[in-house]
């Protein structure tokens, strides 16, 4: 298999399971630009591959990611259609072959949004999920906007997208965006076998099935991806959205 460009993800094959994994511990696998590329292309190298039948895309086993680097995030001046981090929501979307998430600790802003575009998650006891764009004076991203309303309905969905709060995984199931809340212990070993289980089916068969699951919704999906990037650009040159960023990289410079 073709190594992963970004030293902080790596790529393994498990039979017929790719197994993408987000490995940046001393930054609680906050993601930058060139992992968001990796991530990217180790979605569509296993939708190529005819080995794979299966994705599993997982963390470190106390943190699956805190969503983005801010650093990297300010530091980007590449036009919003061309960032790696849209580069790796298309793959998300696009992706023929079932995605399974396990996740375990943090699962922040994209560490969530990206869970609405897996077909099976898996969670640890101690994972909590966060949507926090509003705090942020940003907006929803990834389509996000689109597929949770969609999955667990408005009020749900704007609870969580407005208020902003930090939800447990418990509660995630609760609503519906995940499958099941395991041991800390247990999560990753259980994703995998839920992953190995899938991937012996008749691929052809599970492929068609999620395409039907999903028939009408990649066009839906890709454009509210780009709607939220207009309304996300904007709002990061607001006031309040500059002033939280810089509040943030102080409080990063004197810790």
């Amino acid at each position: 298999m073709i190594e992963s460009a970004d030293k902080n993800i790596k790529y393994s094959l498990d039979g017929n399971v790719m197994v993408i994994e987000i490995h940046r511990p001393e930054k609680k696998n906050a993601l930058l630009p060139g992992m968001y590329a990796a991530l990217a292309a180790g979605l569509r190298l296993g939708d190529a591959d005819k080995a794979v039948n299966v994705i599993l895309i997982r963390g470190i086993d106390d943190c699956f990611t805190s969503g983005n680097d801010v650093n990297g995030f300010i530091a980007s001046d590449t036009a919003s259609g061309e960032r790696p981090s849209v580069a790796f929501m298309n793959a998300l979307n696009e992706t023929r072959k079932p995605i399974i998430a396990a996740i375990s600790g943090l699962a922040i802003g994209i560490g969530t949004t990206l869970l609405f575009h897996c077909d099976l998650i898996y969670a640890s006891e101690n994972c909590f999920l966060q949507l926090p764009f509003s705090r942020l004076g940003l907006c929803p991203e990834a389509g996000s906007s689109y597929l949770l309303p969609k999955q667990i309905g408005h009020v749900r969905a704007a609870e969580l997208l407005l208020l902003g709060e930090r939800f447990s995984a418990h509660k995630a199931r609760e609503y519906g965006i995940i499958n099941e809340v395991l041991p800390q212990e247990q999560y990753l070993t259980y994703a995998l076998d839920k992953a190995k289980t899938l991937a012996a089916l008749p691929p052809e068969s599970v492929q068609t099935s999620k395409g039907l699951i999903k028939r009408g919704q990649q066009r839906s999906v890709s454009d509210t991806i780009g709607v939220e990037l207009e309304e996300f650009a904007r709002l990061l040159q607001t006031p309040e959205a500059q002033a939280i960023v810089q509040a943030f990289l102080n409080k990063k410079k004197s810790a």
